[in-house]
């Protein structure tokens, strides 16, 4: 049987494009190129699905998450603040999997931030 080898990409509908592409790389720190590529360091990928009445993801019109590593969680959700993000105050640790936080992007799309254990 074919598998899939990872997630090869992942597309927001937005109404500015290029903002909102800059906000990703401006508080993000995501350095994409002129065609969306970005070559991310190694690491897991949690693929999970929700119930559909969830509130994890926020807005219950929001359909998906996107989840982010990254190495320092406190120092991300500060560096976000001093650039006017919008940065949830709760934070959750789970045991063995890691530390998570969230933000949520110009677009009003929530985004989860995950330090791993």
């Amino acid at each position: 049987m074919e598998r899939v080898l990872g997630i090869g990409g992942y597309f927001l509908r937005a109404t500015d494009p290029a903002a909102l592409s800059a906000w990703y790389r401006d508080c993000l720190g995501l350095e994409a190129d002129e065609n969306g590529l970005w070559r991310q360091q190694p690491g897991p990928t949690v693929f999970a699905a929700f119930e559909a009445d969830t509130d994890y993801f926020g807005s219950r019109a929001q359909a998906t998450m996107l989840n982010f590593r990254v190495r320092d969680l406190d120092a991300m959700r500060a560096q976000l603040r001093a650039k006017g993000a919008d940065v949830a105050q709760e934070t959750q640790e789970m045991d063995g999997v890691g530390r998570f936080g969230w933000v949520t992007d110009p677009e009003g799309n929530r985004i989860e931030l995950w330090q791993p254990a």
